[in-house]
């Protein structure tokens, strides 16, 4: 596995390449790309001089900044998208469901849908590798609109990703690489969650009828 990172100056996001490895030349090149926040030419030469075939586009949510790159990236390839909603109008989006596993050549991708920054977040899992998009970066979580976000996406963090068995390499759509054990014991935003639950006013029934 081959993995090609790219600095989007568009919304200072990061677009990944996922390309599969192998030294025997009637063996399948396939690649994925994540979050196209822009389409650069490093990120074409990457594609082309592995001889990669583009099996799909995944986007982690539909931001601007995570999808500003498809109209360019849909010109030169014929891939498919897949996303939890719909993306770049002229183009269909594959529509995918939580737990669903997407067969893309010869990578095998499974869904996580983690609704708080966005009704539509996703993480995905190839390898053993999670595409995070905003829901989680190196310590911290996506922001979100509202408490009842904030404590949707940390539930939907804890039962879906942190409960993965073992460690994984965490890429984020912001921001630096982690890992998912990193996260599990320091992610500030997580902390923080858990202390203003701690902070919440405890009110006697009774007074709320003074």
């Amino acid at each position: 596995m081959k993995i090609f990172v790219a600095y989007c100056p568009f919304g200072f996001s990061n677009c990944y390449i996922l390309g599969t490895d192998t030294l025997e030349e009637d063996s399948p090149r396939d690649a994925l790309v994540v979050d196209p926040g822009s389409m650069e030419a490093p990120m074409l030469r990457f594609i082309e001089e592995h001889n990669y075939t583009v099996r799909g586009i995944l986007i982690t949510h539909n931001h601007l900044n995570h999808v500003h790159g498809l109209r360019t990236l849909m010109r030169i390839y014929d891939a498919a998208i897949y996303a939890v909603s719909p993306t770049v109008r002229e183009h269909k989006t594959r529509i995918v469901r939580d737990g669903e596993i997407l067969h893309l050549g010869s990578i095998d991708v499974e869904v996580i849908t983690v609704p708080g920054h966005s009704s539509d977040s996703a993480v995905f899992r190839a390898y053993h590798t999670l595409f995070t998009g905003d829901a989680i970066t190196a310590g911290d979580l996506g922001s979100t609109i509202s408490g009842y976000g904030m404590t949707i996406q940390v539930n939907a963090l804890r039962s879906k990703v942190f409960s993965l068995p073992g460690n994984y390499i965490l890429l984020p759509g912001h921001g630096p690489p982690s890992t998912l054990d990193a996260e599990r014991q320091f992610n500030a935003g997580i902390q923080e969650y858990d202390l203003s639950k701690t902070r919440r006013p405890k009110f006697r029934l009774d007074t709320m009828f003074v």
